[in-house]
């Protein structure tokens, strides 16, 4: 069918043919044999790769949305000692003397505890550190010696009188330094820690 003419191709039809100008001239070249001209080859293909600029511009941005971070939780207040009986001993000086520290620990064994079931704290470590933190420590028992830098300052106890609040018992006094000095301040805290521990009838 490639060599008959187009009055020949008009056997095959019933209905006239009516072609327009350019679909004739390619009809014309197929059944000539002739390859399609650039400018029908543009037709038949009419899909043409990007340019660079082109490419730029059709590029899709997607924006993706990244998680809300994390609420960072601070780190737990640092204790010396266990804490294994939630008691907490909270006292003024940066470092306690041998001579001080030895007053400290037969005050703690003659209220029938050991130094590793206590934790203790130093002002300064306390400094800048919420009443949050320091209530997250969950403390039972709270011996404040001396002067703190901390909210816990604001709790209405008595010197050397037992205050409880929340479930946990304060005794606030002067500081381990002035106490190992002053032998009467040794005995009326003795005598407080007598009353917080209950030493009359049996230790807690």
């Amino acid at each position: 069918m490639e060599h008959d003419s187009l009055e020949n191709l008009k056997v095959f039809l019933e209905e006239e043919l009516f072609l327009i100008p350019e679909d004739l001239n390619k009809l014309e070249e197929e059944l000539s044999g002739k390859k399609p001209s650039s400018a029908h080859s543009a037709k038949k293909n009419p899909i043409q790769p990007l340019s660079e600029t082109e490419e730029k511009t059709s590029t899709i941005h997607v924006e993706v949305t990244s998680p809300e971070p994390e609420e960072i939780k601070p780190e737990p207040i640092p204790l010396k000692g266990n804490f294994t009986k939630g008691i907490l001993i909270l006292h003024e000086e940066a470092e306690l003397s041998a001579e001080v520290m030895d007053m400290l620990v037969k005050m703690i064994n003659a209220c029938g505890h050991s130094m590793n079931e206590v934790g203790m704290v130093s002002s300064e470590v306390l400094e800048n550190r919420s009443m949050e933190d320091f209530q997250a420590l969950n403390a039972h028992v709270v011996l404040k010696f001396g002067r703190i830098k901390h909210p816990v300052n604001a709790i209405s106890a008595s010197p050397y009188e037992v205050y409880s609040e929340d479930e946990t018992e304060y005794l606030f006094a002067d500081a381990l330094s002035v106490i190992a000095e002053d032998k009467p301040l040794k005995i009326k805290l003795w005598k407080s820690l007598q009353i917080l521990f209950n030493l009359s009838t049996g230790t807690k």
